[in-house]
């Protein structure tokens, strides 16, 4: 039986969080969930925590990929939900209303995405927020600028990769970028915020793991907004940083 709305998740030798993202899910007041989780092959025990989670509608493939893209891609492939979205291994969700209240927006069938924010925390401490992102507008300007909504807590229909594909994989750190830059241009495109925050995040990831990590998102940003044709430049797209500092005080 087809689940109204599908999580996916790619994970790599995530042994010790696994079951802490996925979970989450299960945990989720909202039951009419698939979780799709695409493994890249691990070496630990990443495979059977994640198998000791899921149920018959879930989906788990173990094999080789070519990164996170490649994964996320993969899941897109054979996701059966109506609504669709993503959460990292090392993440959870913020409480277990949150597909809830996310679904409860879809009800209007017009609505093409539905976001909201994301909290940081650092090692073991999910419940102490380090830092809070506020998603800006998804906008072509924002963009522009650099800025976007936390990708994890986006959810989008099935019907808008189907009509503008998927993420580009020669994009290592800034294919959601590249995607949402494309998605702006979606026609009639009609999104919802919710301003309130979906998933805790885990510091470390790709794109805030250290100084060259930060070189190689924001060279790829660039190449991402001008690819869809946004006037931007390095200014523009390092502006935001000094918002970023008092997402730290401002929590």
């Amino acid at each position: 039986m087809k689940k109204s709305v599908t999580v996916i998740t790619a994970t790599y030798n995530r042994a010790k969080t696994i079951i802490r993202a996925l979970s989450s899910v299960k945990s989720q007041t909202y039951t009419d969930i698939q979780l799709v989780v695409i493994d890249g092959a691990s070496t630990d025990e990443s495979v059977s925590n994640a198998n000791a989670i899921l149920d018959e509608t879930d989906i788990m493939i173990s094999e080789p990929d070519e990164g996170i893209y490649d994964a996320l891609n993969k899941g897109l492939a054979i996701a059966e939900g109506e609504i669709i979205g993503f959460l990292h291994s090392d993440d959870l969700y913020y409480d277990d209303q949150i597909i809830s209240k996310v679904v409860d927006v879809f009800a209007d069938e017009t609505i093409d995405v539905v976001y909201g924010d994301a909290c940081f925390f650092s090692g073991d401490n999910v419940m102490e927020v380090r830092r809070r992102y506020r998603s800006n507008k998804l906008s072509r300007k924002n963009l522009a600028w650099g800025k976007m909504p936390a990708h994890p807590s986006m959810f989008i229909r099935r019907r808008v990769y189907e009509e503008i594909g998927n993420f580009e994989k020669n994009f290592k750190i800034a294919a959601d970028y590249e995607f949402l830059c494309r998605l702006v241009k979606y026609p009639n495109l009609k999104s919802v915020y919710l301003p309130l925050p979906f998933v805790r995040m885990q510091f470390g990831g790709a794109s805030t793991d250290g100084f060259g990590s930060t070189i190689l998102l924001n060279k790829e940003v660039l190449a991402a907004i001008r690819k869809n044709g946004m006037y931007t430049n390095l200014f523009m797209v390092l502006s935001k940083y000094p918002s970023k500092v008092m997402e730290y005080l401002f929590k």
